[in-house]
């Protein structure tokens, strides 16, 4: 019997972190880590996030596998070979490690998504400059221990 309880988090009340793209005025997002290892789980790690229309999250790779649910909204996914793929409410799609990616939102309402990480820290790489913290690399708040 598992002696560890269920986290349940309202992410509708979890407050969003702005992150902008330091040289690319159309990498805005809002996000907000549900959980991560140590805050919910062991061994997996979930971000709830918003791109205002024409805005996108800004290309990177993530060091582990990510699984993305469009909650609301249109997007399109952008794949470093040079793939597009129009997302919407009840997309789900993988990204296998190390698939460099990008998300626009091409629609006219706020993209709302919800993304699984199959580890419980990890970083994300990104091509531009983040804002916060001024880095190009971003990730689980226990990232560094």
């Amino acid at each position: 019997m598992n002696s560890l309880p269920a986290t349940i988090v309202q992410s509708n009340e979890l407050p969003r972190i702005p992150v902008r793209g330091e040289d690319a005025a159309n990498v805005r997002w809002n996000g907000a880590f549900a959980v991560y290892g140590g805050h919910g789980t062991t061994a997996s790690s979930t971000i709830v996030y918003e791109i205002e229309p024409g805005d996108r999250l800004g290309w990177h790779t993530d060091a582990t596998e990510e699984t993305q649910y469009i909650i609301a909204g249109k997007g399109e996914l952008q794949l470093e070979d040079g793939s597009k793929h129009i997302v919407g409410p009840g997309s789900v799609f993988v990204l296998p490690t190390p698939l460099r990616h990008d998300l626009v939102n091409v629609g006219t309402e706020t993209l709302r998504a919800v993304a699984f990480f199959a580890a419980a820290m990890f970083t994300q790489t990104f091509d531009n400059v983040m804002l916060p913290p001024k880095t190009h690399v971003l990730g689980t708040p226990n990232r560094n221990g």
